[in-house]
């Protein structure tokens, strides 16, 4: 059961997924306006599940390409690790994190141990290899 109070099977999202899959094939834009068009309980549900990786997520909330090394890391995760975090970048001691909490995208800039920043938003991705490529320190 998803915290908005929706509910949809585990059958229902693989059918989702498939239908998905069957119209756009690899093509991520075409995945995510598709996924703009569900209800919103579903598309929830489908953005923290076993039927996407990770990539189709990022692309799906920031409408970008990252670099080839944060792709291949994204499309070895599945979606569902989104709700704990997926370690995407690494400059010296900094770590950035790609998470989705209550239905938004998070970038989480870490020192390994704890959060140091967070941001939010279109722009989260941005801001956060910003803030890690030259910290305020």
């Amino acid at each position: 059961m998803n915290p908005d109070g929706s509910t949809v099977s585990y059958a229902e999202l693989v059918s989702i997924g498939d239908h998905l899959f069957e119209k756009c094939e690899e093509d991520v834009a075409c995945l995510a306006s598709r996924i703009d068009a569900l209800d919103t309980g579903v598309r929830n549900e489908l953005l923290v599940s076993d039927i996407l990786n990770s990539f189709q997520v990022f692309y799906y909330y920031f409408r970008i390409f990252p670099d080839e090394l944060i792709g291949e890391r994204l499309e070895l995760e599945p979606a569902s690790s989104l709700i704990r975090g997926v370690k995407i970048d690494e400059i010296e001691l900094l770590e950035l994190l790609f998470l989705v909490k209550n239905h938004e995208p998070l970038i989480i800039v870490s020192d390994g141990e704890k959060a140091i920043t967070t941001f939010k938003g279109k722009t989260a991705f941005a801001d956060g290899l910003k803030y890690i490529e030259n910290p305020p320190y």
